[in-house]
C-alpha cells in the first residue's frame, strides 16, 4: 500500500487540506496583518522612537527570511509535519510574549519568534504532496495558496476592529488563541510524511545564509532611514553581498547543501523564483497601499478600509480551484502568465478609476483573483522540477523569493509615498499625508512589476501538464551532476 493510500485510509484528505489551510491562514494573518492597525502608534505605545519601533517589523522580516530556506531543508531531512508543529509552536510562544509586552525588547523577541511561522505554507504544500493521492494534489495546492489571501485581506477588518474596542495587546492574544488551535489541529489531524531527504544539517550554510540575508534585508528595510549613501548602509550591503557570494560558492560544492543551487539554477526553477519576487512585490503593493489610499483620499476609517479590502481574500479563495483546472487544460506556464497578467489588470483598474472606495475594492479584488490563479501554477512548476525529497526546501526558497519581493515593495512604497506629501487640516490639527500623485505612482510601479513578470514567464521552458501534476512518477530525479 502506498503512503498516500495509507494516509487516505486513516485520515480524510479534505480534513488534512482544511487543517493545513487554516494553519497557513493563521500564519499569513500573524505575519502581514496583525500590526497594520497599530504600526503608526507603536512608538507611542512602547515609549520609544519611531526608528526603534520599526524593529518590531524588521525582526519578523529577518527571521522569516532565514527560516524559509532553513525550515524547508530541515523539513526534508527530519519530517515536514514536525517542522510545521515547531513553527506553530514558535508562533504561539511569540504571540504570548508579545501579548505580555509593554516595552520594545520583549515585543521584538515575540515578533521574531512569530517570524518562524512563515514556513507553514511552503512546508504544508510539500506535506500535502506527500500525503495526498496524486489526483488531489493540484487542487490542494491551489486551496493552500488561498490561505495567503484569507489570512491577509480577510484578516484585516478584525485586526482593525480589535484595537478600537480593546487594548492593543488583544491583537496578540487573538493570535495566541489562533496559533494554539492551529497547533492542536495539526498535532491531532495531520500524520507525518515518511519521505526523507538524505544528508546532514548544513550548519555553515545556515550561518552564511543568515548573515547574507540579514545584511541584504537590513539595507532594503533601513536604507531610507540610514541614508542610501551612508557608510553604515554601504558597509552592510558589501558585507551581505560578499557573504552571499561566498555562501553560494560553498553551497555549490557541498554534497548535502542547505540550498541545492544546482536545482535552483534549473531554468524553470530560476525563472519561476524571479517571477515570485515580482508577484510578492505586486501583492504587498496592493494590500499595503489601497487601505491607506482609502483613508487619505476617501475619508475611510482603518476598519472600513479593511472591510472594503476583505472581498479580495474571498476572490482568491474562489479562483484558486480554477487554477488547478487551468493548469490541467493549458499548462502551468500559461496559467502563471494569465494570473500575473490579471494581477497587473487590477493595478491598471485602480490607476484609471481611484475616486471611490468601491473602485479601489474592485482593483484589489482583481489583483487577488489573479494571485489565486498564479499561485498554484507557480508552486506546481517548482515541484514538477525538483525531486520529491527536496520539495520542502524548493518551496521554502520560492517563498523566500516572494518574501524578498514584499520586503522590496515595502521599502519602495514608503520611499515613494514619503517623497510627495501634502498637509491636511482636520479637527485634530494638521497632518502630513501622501499626495494623490504618490499613490498613482505606486500603482504604476506595481503594474510595471506585473508586466515584467509576464515577460519573464515567457522564458520558462515549456513543461507538460502531466509533469505539473505532482505525482511521484512525473517528478525528475537528480542527475549524476546534481550533487558532489
Amino acid at each position: 500500500m502506498t503512503v498516500a493510500a495509507e494516509v487516505e485510509r486513516r485520515t480524510r484528505p479534505a480534513v488534512m487540506v482544511a487543517v493545513l489551510c487554516f494553519a497557513g491562514a493563521v500564519s499569513s494573518y500573524s505575519q502581514s496583518v496583525i500590526l497594520l492597525p497599530i504600526v503608526g502608534r507603536l512608538d507611542e505605545y512602547l515609549d520609544t522612537s519611531p526608528d526603534n519601533a520599526a524593529w518590531v517589523i524588521t525582526a519578523t522580516l529577518l527571521v522569516a527570511a532565514v527560516a524559509l530556506p532553513t525550515g524547508g531543508r530541515l523539513a526534508d531531512l527530519f519530517g515536514k509535519r514536525r517542522v510545521v508543529v515547531v513553527a506553530l509552536g514558535s508562533l504561539l510562544v511569540g504571540s504570548v510574549i508579545a501579548a505580555l509586552s509593554d516595552s520594545l525588547a520583549p515585543l521584538i523577541v515575540g515578533r521574531a519568534l512569530q517570524g518562524v511561522t512563515l514556513v507553514v505554507i511552503p512546508v504544508g504544500v510539500s506535506l500535502l504532496r506527500d500525503l495526498l493521492p496524486p489526483q488531489r494534489v493540484p487542487g490542494a495546492i491551489a486551496t493552500m495558496g488561498a490561505a495567503l489571501g484569507l489570512g491577509g485581506a480577510v484578516g484585516l477588518p478584525p485586526a482593525a476592529w480589535i484595537p478600537q474596542q480593546f487594548d492593543w495587546h488583544m491583537l496578540f492574544w487573538v493570535s495566541s488563541v489562533l496559533a494554539a488551535l492551529a497547533l492542536l489541529l495539526v498535532v491531532t489531524q495531520i500524520p507525518e510524511s515518511a519521505r526523507r531527504s538524505p544528508g546532514t544539517v548544513d550548519v555553515v550554510g545556515i550561518v552564511g545564509l543568515t548573515i547574507g540575508l540579514v545584511c541584504l534585508l537590513l539595507v532594503i528595510s533601513k536604507g531610507r532611514v540610514w541614508g542610501w549613501g551612508d557608510p553604515e548602509t554601504v558597509v552592510t550591503a558589501v558585507v551581505g553581498a560578499v557573504t552571499l557570494i561566498a555562501w553560494a560558492t560553498y553551497e555549490w560544492r557541498r554534497a548535502s547543501p542547505l540550498v541545492n543551487l544546482r536545482l535552483a539554477a534549473l531554468p524553470t526553477v530560476l525563472v519561476t523564483n524571479l517571477v515570485s519576487v515580482l508577484i510578492g512585490f505586486t501583492l504587498l503593493g496592493m494590500l499595503l497601499v489601497s487601505p491607506w489610499l482609502m483613508q487619505v483620499e476617501m475619508g475611510q476609517s482603518v476598519l472600513s478600509a479593511g472591510l472594503w479590502v476583505a472581498p479580495a481574500g474571498f476572490a482568491m479563495l474562489i479562483m484558486s480551484p480554477l487554477s488547478a483546472r487551468l493548469v490541467t487544460a493549458f499548462g502551468a506556464r500559461s496559467t502563471l502568465r494569465a494570473g500575473t497578467a490579471v494581477m497587473g489588470l487590477g493595478y491598471l483598474f485602480v490607476i484609471v478609476w481611484m475616486n471611490s472606495a468601491w473602485q479601489v475594492m474592485v482593483g484589489v479584488t482583481i489583483t487577488f483573483a489573479g494571485l489565486g490563479v498564479a499561485y498554484a501554477a507557480m508552486v506546481g512548476l517548482i515541484m514538477a522540477s525538483v525531486p520529491l525529497e527536496e520539495t520542502a526546501a524548493a518551496n521554502g526558497l520560492n517563498s523566500l523569493m516572494r518574501s524578498i519581493g514584499t520586503s522590496t515593495a515595502s521599502a519602495v512604497i514608503i520611499a515613494v509615498l514619503a517623497a510627495s506629501t501634502v498637509t491636511l487640516t482636520t479637527d485634530g490639527g494638521e497632518r502630513t499625508v501622501p499626495s494623490r500623485s504618490a499613490f498613482e505612482l505606486v500603482y504604476v510601479i506595481g503594474a510595471i512589476a506585473a508586466v515584467v513578470g509576464v515577460a519573464l514567464i515567457s522564458a520558462i521552458p515549456r513543461i507538460s501538464s502531466s509533469r505539473v501534476d505532482p505525482s511521484e512518477e512525473s517528478c525528475p530525479t537528480p542527475t549524476s551532476g546534481s550533487r558532489r
